[in-house]
């Protein structure tokens, strides 16, 4: 009898996690469930989620293949297909970037392909559109799964592995209150936005997707004669101005060059890295930190001297990272970066500094589940920002369309500092912040801080919450003068085996697997975007696979 296996979401991390399951294995039965009515888009990319003009900040060269690459799958369509995604043909290329709904579409494909693929190998797969997961119960033997179905009625099903792939966390209602927005998403909320005063909290992509989303209910960007790309508002919009905030008050940088695959590291490499987490336990931070300085020193030796690397610590690093672009007004760097950025792209030159914090992040986020309570902290408060800064850069146009509603008089930017106060009951609609001695009254708010880390008390499924077994991820206290031990704590997220299974004593089934990306951001705090989805999803399907064969092999 095939073995029967639920996947929860069918975006990236559910396509992934079927690419490693429809090989010429033993037949499977796969059921897929999808709340959309259109599975294979996935949120972030789903056309009734996402404005046209917003971007996707990943690259076809850096997209991990599904069945193809998206420059090859975006070559082989007809000239009204790329006429409606508003793509050139002779402009598709490995390094360019585009539409999230774009993205959509070339998931979509994949997915299908794959299912053609599954059912051509002998596997059974129901996919099913418009059935949202409602409760889960780990049992002895199976795992029972509460759907709710088109019809408002409930179905109950059994499965022998179940994957919770439901990627982002996004609220099922965006306007909370009259003009404030908890999130970007679904962006056609925010075209009913009139043109008034608007804030934006957040300065990364999601807050740029916000701000291109209204801006473009308002007006539109087209190139001028010399070939700049300007803002055109629409008669009757002189009220629109968009102030976009963070405690920095800076911008993204725009993509940058690099060479891919990457070279590999010298000195903070993966078996650096392990030897420490097998040999130091209370100051396994400070060592990695010194792996870092060596790798950035012996690659860029000049950028090492000029911010002064071998006097800064872990607490200093992020104030000598942004320094120059903290002390120089937004918009006249974001100006600099893009114009060195697309002269660096068109040379094919590499930032070697740059290029070296980009490759160290993924081998240092391998130290991160073996950190203490003291040093967790301590990373995610001072050292993460410098990684995440580096890895999301922006598309050139994004950079482009910043600049173009700054000339236009129709954007600035606000640092809030540390200490910041949002306001949204005192006030009919929108909200008023304050910060740094100002006060600032906005008509309609949006928060576009992005996917927020979840923990155990977030579950979603009643029962699943109710029976104890996702619980808050554990790391060593701070050891004891004493006796020089550290007992273990619950800080966050959700405690997880190497496999995404959640750890538990109780006598149940172990073949639940969380890859939502929420519940892993406190130990992975790297697991953004399509290529997490690709690793989460094969180590998963792999899991799955080799419990099959290990169960076949025993009744055998």
């Amino acid at each position: 009898m095939s073995s029967k296996i639920a996947i929860i979401g069918s975006g990236p991390t559910g396509i992934y996690t079927l690419k490693g399951l429809v090989g010429k294995a033993e037949p499977l039965s796969i059921t897929i469930f999808e709340s959309e009515a259109d599975p294979g888009k996935g949120t972030p990319y789903h056309p009734d989620l996402n404005d046209q003009a917003m971007l996707s900040n990943i690259a076809s060269i850096e997209l991990p293949p599904v069945c193809e690459t998206l420059s090859d799958w975006l070559r082989r369509q007809p000239d009204e297909e790329l006429q409606r995604f508003g793509i050139e043909r002779a402009l598709i290329a490995d390094r360019e970037f585009y539409p999230r709904v774009v993205l959509g579409e070339f998931l979509f494909s994949q997915f299908s392909q794959l299912i053609e693929i599954g059912k051509a190998n002998g596997h059974s797969i129901d996919v099913r559109a418009s059935h949202r997961v409602r409760d889960i119960e780990l049992r002895q033997k199976d795992i029972r799964l509460s759907v709710s179905a088109p019809d408002g009625s409930t179905e109950e099903f059994a499965f022998d592995h179940v994957v919770m792939a439901t990627g982002h966390d996004f609220p099922e209602t965006t306007e909370v209150k009259p003009g404030y927005y908890m999130s970007p998403w679904p962006a056609p909320a925010l075209k009913k936005i009139g043109p008034c005063r608007v804030g934006i909290l957040g300065t990364s992509l999601s807050g740029i997707d916000a701000l291109i989303t209204v801006a473009t209910a308002h007006g539109s960007f087209l190139l001028d004669e010399q070939g700049v790309l300007q803002y055109h508002p629409m008669a009757e919009t002189d009220g629109l101005h968009v102030t976009m905030m963070s405690r920095k008050g800076v911008l993204p940088e725009a993509d940058f060059y690099c060479e891919i695959p990457y070279r590999p590291l010298q000195f903070c490499t993966e078996a650096a890295i392990e030897t420490l987490i097998a040999t130091r336990r209370h100051d396994l931070l400070d060592a990695v930190f010194e792996l870092f300085k060596a790798e950035l020193l012996f690659c860029d030796p000049e950028y090492a001297s000029r911010i002064g690397l071998s006097f800064l610590t872990v607490e200093t690093i992020a104030k000598a990272y942004f320094n120059d672009r903290e002390t120089t007004p937004p918009f006249q760097w974001a100006a600099r970066n893009l114009a060195e950025a697309e002269a660096n792209k068109k040379a094919k030159y590499t930032v070697e500094w740059r290029y070296a914090i980009l490759r160290m992040h993924e081998v240092i986020a391998l130290a991160i589940p073996h950190l203490d309570e003291k040093d967790l902290e301590r990373f995610h408060k001072y050292f993460k920002t410098v990684f995440v800064d580096d890895y999301a850069t922006v598309p050139h146009a994004s950079i482009q369309r910043l600049l173009a509603l700054y000339r236009a008089g129709k954007l600035d930017i606000q640092a809030l500092g540390n200490k910041s106060e949002i306001d949204n009951e005192s006030v009919e609609r929108g909200a008023v912040v304050r910060a740094q001695g100002n006060t600032y009254t906005f008509d309609a708010f949006i928060d576009a801080t992005g996917q927020h880390t979840l923990s155990a008390r977030d579950i979603p499924f009643p029962t699943l919450k109710q029976q104890g077994v996702m619980r808050k991820a554990t790391t060593s206290a701070v050891p004891s003068l004493v006796d020089g031990e550290g007992a273990l704590v619950r800080t966050g997220g959700v405690d997880l085996d190497e496999k995404f299974r959640p750890i538990f004593q109780d006598n149940l089934t172990n073949r639940l697997y969380c890859g939502s990306i929420a519940f892993l951001l406190h130990k992975l705090p790297f697991v953004q975007g399509i290529t997490s989805a690709r690793d989460i999803g094969s180590v998963v399907s792999k899991a799955i696979l080799e419990t099959n064969a290990q169960l076949q092999l025993s009744a055998a």
